[in-house]
């Protein structure tokens, strides 16, 4: 038996629990890990609340929440190839088993080895911000040289795409809250306060022409601001909005492959999409750790730190 932290029903943090479960068993295509960390992410208080149906696993209350691991393998279902009892490893837990837990399941298809020199801390952030990074801005596919806004930079996925735009020698212009400014600029965001001044202005104002690219991580009204601020409408794509086509705009099209997972890694390694970690909570203090993300408080990206 193990202890994870996860809900009884649909609803809202009245809902979370601890609880001791045996080992889950890994069916075909998966591998059971004991996990090290584990990464945070507002998809999971959104699972927790009911809204995103189709990644429970089909799996009965009580659920674990979480939906990135890094951790050990400790045994493989059927038909798992490229991974072995032993090796360190990180990816998506899609068939339910979660996350906040001392040992869970992750799929294989979606699941890579941590290389060495990385850490599992770094690794756990890669499955959710680091591969959406890459995706996004392959999605827009801009020259170096060229600007881009990030709309809501100072979370764990914005300032993953702001660390590998910068990369790419891209002109990045981040919009956040005042307390997201550090953060944003030590990453070479030119950072626009959307609590003290005027975005839409403030963005023209810095790039008259229009932004050859707007990647939107806060949505709604924020996004119906900025949307107008690019070059070319379909220039627009959203990480969690799906109203962005009635804009012109596109959604991203996520890749969560071992491919991915393992480019994200090297690009992690040369220290292209380092995360920018600001708080590591024991699974103890997992409550506190999510109600951070689901407030909309964190900056950077926050982490349990199981094992």
């Amino acid at each position: 038996m193990g202890q994870a932290w996860g809900f009884g029903r649909y609803g809202g943090p009245e809902v979370q629990e601890f609880f001791e479960r045996p080992d889950p068993v890994p069916g075909r295509g998966e591998v059971l890990i004991r996990v090290d960390v584990a990464g945070v992410n507002p998809l999971d208080h959104l699972l927790r609340s009911g809204r995103v149906d189709g990644l429970d696993g089909g799996r009965p209350f009580p659920r674990v929440l979480g939906m990135e691991a890094a951790g050990t393998v400790l045994a493989l279902g059927e038909d798992v190839d490229g991974l072995a009892v032993g090796d360190a490893v990180f990816g998506f837990a899609l068939t339910g088993g979660g996350a906040y837990a001392e040992t869970t399941v992750l799929s294989a298809p979606n699941t890579a080895r941590i290389p060495e020199g990385l850490s599992a801390t770094v690794a756990a952030t890669l499955p959710v911000a680091g591969t959406t990074a890459v995706d996004v801005l392959d999605q827009l596919g801009l020259p170096a040289g060229a600007t881009v806004l990030v709309n809501g930079v100072g979370g764990g996925v914005g300032l993953a795409v702001a660390r590998l735009a910068v990369g790419r020698e891209l002109r990045v212009i981040g919009t956040g809250s005042t307390a997201k400014r550090e953060y944003a600029e030590a990453v070479g965001v030119r950072f626009v306060d959307y609590t003290a001044e005027d975005v839409a202005a403030a963005a023209r104002e810095l790039v008259p022409d229009g932004f050859d690219g707007i990647v939107d991580l806060a949505g709604g009204a924020s996004l119906r601001t900025v949307a107008p601020l690019a070059r070319h409408p379909r220039d627009v794509i959203a990480v969690g909005d799906m109203s962005v086509p009635g804009l012109g705009g596109r959604f991203v099209e996520r890749r969560v492959d071992r491919e991915n997972l393992e480019r994200s890694a090297r690009l992690a390694l040369d220290g292209l999409l380092a995360p920018v970690i600001t708080a590591v909570h024991p699974l103890s203090d997992a409550p506190a750790a999510l109600a951070t993300v689901e407030n909309g408080h964190s900056a950077g990206k926050v982490v349990i730190k199981v094992a």
